[in-house]
């Protein structure tokens, strides 16, 4: 088959995903949305298929064709459209060699690919579809990994946009959601100063920046970040709640709960709830040393970079003491955003590579 009728694959492929919603919130998806049917039928009867709903938009789709001890995983769950977008986020453009859709670089990108790749060889597949990455839930590849199927699995492509570079290292995140408490009166009152629950915050949120800092100073930088606050009534009211949710990325060999203990000891118990809607690690896992995802890389000649700042589902698969890696079509810059695009050349390159991993590695000359 030649590159051109690949490419024209991989666009239909992309086409008919991105035009599936898969927006995550609010995560409207079961086994019978069309996507997986469509999945399904695009790989052919040559496959074993496992559909698994969990529930609450959280589906499985595992697709396997022979025996391989190599899995590629992809999320197909985006991110909300959003407003702004010059054509409409659910239907595929192409424009100057760059396919433009919501989810087309993160990650359905890799998706097109991966079921364009099936139609032009024969090798041995395995394909993971999940759909809950975008909403940090992590229910998907965790149940895949507790079920007798991952047991056969030694490798593992976790397909996010990386430029067609493998990745070795990323940090880990951390999402916390915290609820301060005080007591409503008259800001007239004296006590307003230690009694406000929005008072109470500012100084925790001092000690955090205070104790992040440090930590920076000292090599173990967290990138600690407040997404939001909420709380108070008008100025002339001790507030008596707020809300805040803020995240952490560690890098490898830091401790999501470490962090958290400590944060939450800058606060009195009786000052603030705590609440952690995921903690993902860093990658690799301790328990996994990556120079053998180094020489698997090194033998089918994929080119690599160490390590990126953002966290993807590869550190489930390496805690669970499979070799991962990084490696997809596009740039993290183009993703989450309005008019998201991937290049058609990464596409094509990504065909290349995905080829090669299937393959026997080639030996040095």
């Amino acid at each position: 088959m030649n590159g051109r009728v690949i490419t024209e694959r991989i666009i239909a492929h992309l086409s008919a995903l991105v035009a599936c919603d898969s927006q995550n919130p609010p995560r409207a998806l079961s086994a019978t949305s069309p996507m997986f049917s469509y999945i399904q039928d695009q790989l052919g009867a040559n496959f074993e298929f496992d559909l698994v709903d969990h529930g609450d938009g959280h589906v499985t789709l595992l697709a396997e064709r022979g025996r391989t001890t190599t899995l590629f995983n992809c999320h197909l769950d985006t991110v909300p459209a959003g407003a702004g977008w010059s054509h409409s986020p659910l239907e595929l453009i192409v424009r100057n060699e760059r396919a433009y859709g919501r989810g087309s670089c993160d990650i359905k990108g890799a998706a097109a690919v991966l079921i364009a790749l099936s139609q032009a060889s024969e090798a041995p597949m395995a394909l993971l579809f999940t759909t809950d990455e975008e909403g940090a839930g992590g229910c998907c590849v965790q149940r895949f990994l507790e079920s007798s199927h991952a047991q056969r699995y030694e490798r593992v492509v976790v397909c996010e946009p990386t430029a067609c570079r493998a990745v070795l290292s990323h940090r880990g995140f951390l999402s916390v959601k915290g609820q301060f408490f005080g007591a409503a009166g008259h800001s007239s009152e004296s006590r307003a100063l230690t009694d406000n629950a929005i008072h109470r915050f500012a100084n925790w949120l001092a000690a955090a920046l205070t104790y992040c800092s440090a930590e920076a100073e000292a090599g173990r930088e967290t990138c600690f970040n407040v997404g939001t606050v909420d709380g108070g009534i008008k100025s002339n009211v001790i507030a008596d709640h707020l809300d805040v949710h803020w995240s952490a990325r560690l890098l490898p060999g830091q401790d999501n709960q470490q962090l958290l203990e400590t944060l939450k000891g800058l606060s009195s118990p009786a000052d603030a709830e705590w609440l952690v809607p995921f903690s993902g690690p860093s990658f690799p896992s301790s328990c996994v040393d990556s120079e053998s995802a180094r020489q698997w890389m090194n033998q089918h000649r994929v080119p690599m970079i160490e390590a990126v700042d953002f966290w993807t589902e590869a550190s489930l698969f390496s805690a669970a003491g499979k070799d991962a890696v990084v490696l997809g079509p596009g740039h993290i810059e183009q993703a989450h955003t309005v008019d998201e695009w991937v290049a058609i050349d990464q596409l094509n390159e990504a065909i290349e590579v995905y080829a090669r991993l299937l393959a026997e590695p080639q030996q040095d000359d």
